[in-house]
């Protein structure tokens, strides 16, 4: 299936494997990027040393085309971007808008840049400043997350811009590909569907928790770091919502702590970083160090296995899902009943439909 997806970044099919933090990794990009998708490596949560390293691993282990993901207020996006430049990876996409400069930058390279957005505003502008695609979040999906709904958010950007537009936020299947298609979209980006593989390296007894999920169980909280964020309902995050902003503000200097070791950031970086993000995204400075507690919280989880203390960030559809496929099995499923749901609509739209003026008179 070709669209200006699969056109602009040489993938075989129009499906975007999403850049989630600890869970992205090069086991799963390869998985996705093999399958004939779009794989997204996860950065944030790297150092410049373990981003190459990660890369390389990807490149060991196939030859197709994939992306890497970075946070544009990074106070190293600049010389994270210049290695994937290096590194001559495919794809750069960004959780928040990176500058005009870093897009030009990145384009001028040969890198195709394509950042998520949640708001119309927000396409217009990335599109303006030269972005080649975008990637259009509704409020189902996983993650720090909007209040529009991806049918109602999805035509209004494809309707405001003339670049690819790539819907996420509720993808699990064929049946969704088609529905993007029909609403103009070249594509469909899965976190949570691609998270739920055989090629995820997430806990099994946290891909539990997730197959176990209801739709109703799934839930959006300002709990974790002051911004709305969609993921499982646990015993944690119903603590965390009963605890306070006092003690989860305490909470957040230590895990700032730990994410600064895991970084590689200096503090003077990391105040920086701080300072990007409570500008960019109008925040106080207590939600600025409460946005410590993610990185850790999905550590705990995503890696350690600790859904005690840990969150799951999730999409709505997590709760409609229930096996754990390979990425070569999801793929090549998706396509499937993509394939027999476009030839049962054109069965449907085949027949004549005779009019009254056709009829003739008795």
């Amino acid at each position: 299936m070709e669209t200006a997806l699969t056109e602009l970044v040489g993938v075989e099919h129009p499906i975007v494997q999403t850049g989630m933090g600890w869970v992205a990794g090069p086991r799963l990009v390869s998985g996705a990027a093999n399958a004939g998708a779009l794989g997204i490596l996860a950065s944030a949560t790297m150092t410049m040393d373990q981003l190459r390293s990660a890369v390389h691993e990807v490149k060991s282990r196939t030859d197709a085309p994939f992306g890497v993901n970075l946070r544009a207020d990074a106070g190293d996006a600049a010389e994270r971007a210049q290695l994937i430049i290096d590194e001559g990876v495919r794809v750069a996409s960004f959780a928040l808008a990176p500058s005009k400069e870093l897009i030009a930058r990145l384009k001028d390279a040969g890198v195709v840049v394509i950042p998520s957005i949640g708001a119309r505003r927000h396409a217009e502008k990335v599109a303006a400043w030269g972005a080649d695609a975008v990637i259009v979040q509704g409020g189902e999906g996983g993650g720090h997350t909007g209040d529009v709904a991806t049918t109602v958010l999805l035509p209004q950007v494809v309707d405001a811009v003339d670049i690819p537009v790539i819907a996420a936020g509720g993808f699990s299947d064929g049946r969704g590909l088609v529905a993007a298609l029909s609403y103009g979209a070249a594509g469909i980006a899965m976190g949570t569907r691609f998270l739920l593989t055989s090629d995820s390296t997430v806990p099994d007894a946290v891909k539990a928790e997730y197959l176990k999920a209801g739709v109703k169980d799934v839930t959006v909280t300002t709990a974790v770091d002051g911004l709305p964020h969609r993921m499982l309902r646990s015993e944690l995050v119903m603590s965390l919502e009963r605890a306070g902003r006092t003690k989860a503000l305490a909470e957040a200097v230590r895990h700032a702590a730990g994410f600064k070791k895991l970084s590689g950031l200096s503090w003077p970086q990391m105040v920086r970083d701080g300072l990007a993000m409570k500008h960019g995204r109008d925040l106080s400075w207590s939600q600025v160090l409460l946005a410590a507690n993610t990185p850790m919280l999905l550590k705990a989880s995503m890696v350690e296995g600790r859904t005690d203390l840990g969150v799951m960030a999730s999409g709505q559809v997590a709760g409609v899902i229930e096996d754990l496929p390979s990425c070569a099995e999801l793929v090549a499923r998706v396509m499937a009943e993509a394939q027999a749901v476009l030839e049962r609509l054109h069965g449907l739209a085949a027949p004549h439909v005779v009019t009254r003026h056709e009829i003739p008179p008795q």
